[in-house]
């Protein structure tokens, strides 16, 4: 199936690695030029260079932290004068920071919302714009199915990704005169270095990763983790023409462990 990606600008934030990088590579592979930022230069320029072999597109790494409003900027800017527009932005940068409320200082609370809130703020700020110039676009956020059902020892990220849920619905309401769709996939349990880290911590107690893996998707209706290269098919398909009556949605990612819709 063609998605109609060739030719598009694409910027993938946290595109370095895991879920972003799966994302940056699937648009590539559509024909999309890529432009990818995350905080690590090496792992950067590793897989800026992993997905132009693969794919032989186009795409620019630039080092940002997008909890940083001067980052955002220069990488908006660095796109701009690379590739000339803006078609399509991924907000998928951030980590999960997941505590009883209690122990929850301010400090962690603004840290994260600049993280997952207001970096995707001040990015749809930049690129809406350049993307009406174009006659419209796609901006799809990466947040997760806790923001619909928070659990106990789930915040900020809990409520920073809700949050997240709320910008798009909004998004896309006032933009959808000028052909700008804004959805948001919402995340299950999908495999990633956050889970290779934890794996890292308990490995003693496993005969490899594989089967920490098994082990920890028991509850999972599919009874399986997610592949990253599946949350990257989904944000390509909604990057897509094929997607072009579908906005102001959140889409559940999860293999049906989600209590809620």
């Amino acid at each position: 199936m063609d998605l109609g990606l060739t030719g598009k600008v694409a910027l993938v934030t946290g595109g370095s690695y895991g879920i972003g990088r799966a994302i940056a590579l699937r648009l590539a592979e559509e024909g999309a030029r890529v432009a990818i930022c995350a905080r690590r230069e090496d792992v950067l320029r590793e897989a800026a260079s992993e997905i132009e072999e693969k794919t032989g597109g186009e795409v620019l790494p630039v080092v940002a932290d997008v909890s940083r409003l001067e980052d955002i900027e220069r990488f908006v800017a660095l796109s701009l004068q690379r590739f000339g527009r803006i078609d399509i932005l991924v907000n998928n940068a951030g980590s999960t920071s997941a505590n009883f409320f209690g122990d929850v200082t301010d400090e962690m609370w603004y840290q994260d919302l600049d993280l997952k809130l207001m970096a995707a703020v001040r990015l749809c700020r930049l690129c809406i714009p350049e993307m009406k110039k174009v006659g419209g676009g796609r901006i799809i956020n990466i947040t997760m199915v806790r923001a619909k059902q928070p659990g106990p020892r789930s915040v900020p990220t809990s409520v920073s990704r809700a949050a997240g849920m709320a910008l798009t619905k909004a998004l896309s309401k006032d933009y959808a005169a000028d052909n700008i769709l804004v959805n948001t996939v919402c995340l299950g349990v999908i495999r990633s270095g956050q889970w290779e880290r934890r794996y890292e911590q308990q490995k003693e107690r496993y005969a490899d990763i594989e089967e920490f893996y098994r082990e920890n998707a028991k509850e999972i209706p599919l009874k399986r983790f997610g592949e990253p290269g599946e949350v990257a098919d989904l944000v390509a398909f909604l990057a897509s023409s094929r997607a072009s009556y579908i906005t102001g949605d959140a889409i559940n990612i999860d293999g049906g462990s989600a209590a809620v819709v």
